[in-house]
């Protein structure tokens, strides 16, 4: 449960105590100061909370009155609390955070083949933002109070507060048919034990984690992360390459980088391969000249990476192509290995 609905869950617990305790002290007063039974208690007590000014069963006695301005101004303050926390309740937004948080996580449980990042610091938003221009679903687990306050005013961001080291909240974010999951916190410990927990709840995940510390790659990849990111070491590398190969490292961060996304690298798989294209060449297929697109290497059944495969080179269904092209001749590849072409 989250700071608002643990702030929202009190004010009512202490508003329903208080209307339970104005009705325990008049039918007490009533009963021990004019000696009424228990149906007679009750309608005093509702008489004298609603002031409607009914006639009373029988003249109060000079104690019973002072009880009943007592009741009265008592109630009256506590039902003056309780109209305005529920008039606070809805003009302050509260009912409406509800709301859409409720909408979100009827969203979230349609989800499948989805992404989660855990955190949303500068390298959760930066993933955020490139799953976004991919048109891909995310989920976002986040703790931090400002953080989900930051995140709830973008309505397109699905999101759940909770702590991603807990199997109740990643099943929550739907980790059981889930594609991958990004944990970029800060701490090397809490990537840890996120990327311990996935992995334990779904061994098939794709799993990216950040790492700060050296030496905590291996011990990541050893609790089943996928891949190790580490932003510092990369960071450090490209400032070096752009002392000794400036243009090379800006070429290849305007295709990767750019954001109208005309040219791009692209991954191809060839399981899609169509029967009458397999245990042909590269050349073979004509791959460049029939669809437009660049192949500027490919990863084989081995897991072992070939760069600028020759025109003599056998293509696999095992075979994952990388192809530079533009979105439209990318699916032209695809539909040519599918043969639908």
């Amino acid at each position: 449960m989250n700071l608002f609905e643990q702030q929202t869950s009190r004010t009512f617990r202490i508003a329903i105590a208080l209307v339970f305790l104005v009705f325990v002290i008049g039918l007490l007063g009533f009963h021990f100061i004019e000696g009424y039974g228990f149906i007679d208690s009750l309608y005093m007590t509702v008489l004298s909370v609603s002031t409607v000014g009914f006639e009373v069963i029988r003249p109060l006695s000079p104690q019973g009155k002072l009880f009943v301005s007592f009741l009265i101004i008592f109630s009256l303050g506590n039902f003056a609390f309780v109209g305005s926390s529920i008039v606070r309740f809805f003009l302050d937004g509260e009912f409406v955070k509800k709301l859409k948080t409720s909408r979100v996580s009827k969203r979230i449980e349609k989800l499948t083949d989805h992404v989660i990042i855990c955190g949303y610091g500068r390298n959760g938003e930066q993933a955020a933002l490139e799953l976004t221009d991919h048109n891909h679903p995310f989920v976002i687990i986040e703790r931090r109070e400002n953080v989900i306050t930051r995140i709830q005013e973008d309505p397109n961001l699905l999101f759940i507060q909770g702590d991603a080291t807990n199997e109740e909240v990643l099943r929550t974010a739907g980790i059981d048919h889930a594609r991958a999951l990004i944990a970029t916190t800060p701490n090397d410990a809490d990537n840890m034990f996120v990327v311990l927990t996935a992995r334990s709840m779904n061994p098939e995940l794709t799993i990216i984690s950040r790492a700060s510390e050296i030496g905590s790659d291996v011990k990541l990849r050893r609790a089943g992360a996928t891949n190790v990111i580490m932003p510092e070491r990369m960071g450090g590398q490209r400032m070096a390459r752009l002392v000794t190969q400036p243009d090379v490292v800006e070429f290849m961060e305007y295709i990767l980088l750019q954001r109208n996304r005309d040219i791009s690298i692209h991954e191809v798989n060839c399981r899609i391969m169509a029967s009458l294209h397999r245990g042909k060449t590269i050349g073979d297929l004509s791959l460049g000249k029939v669809t437009g697109t660049t192949i500027i290497g490919l990863k084989n059944g081995d897991g072992k990476y070939i760069f600028n495969p020759g025109s003599d080179y056998i293509l696999g269904v095992h075979d994952q192509l990388f192809v530079l092209g533009s979105p439209e001749q990318v699916r032209n590849l695809n539909r040519y290995l599918e043969d639908k072409m």
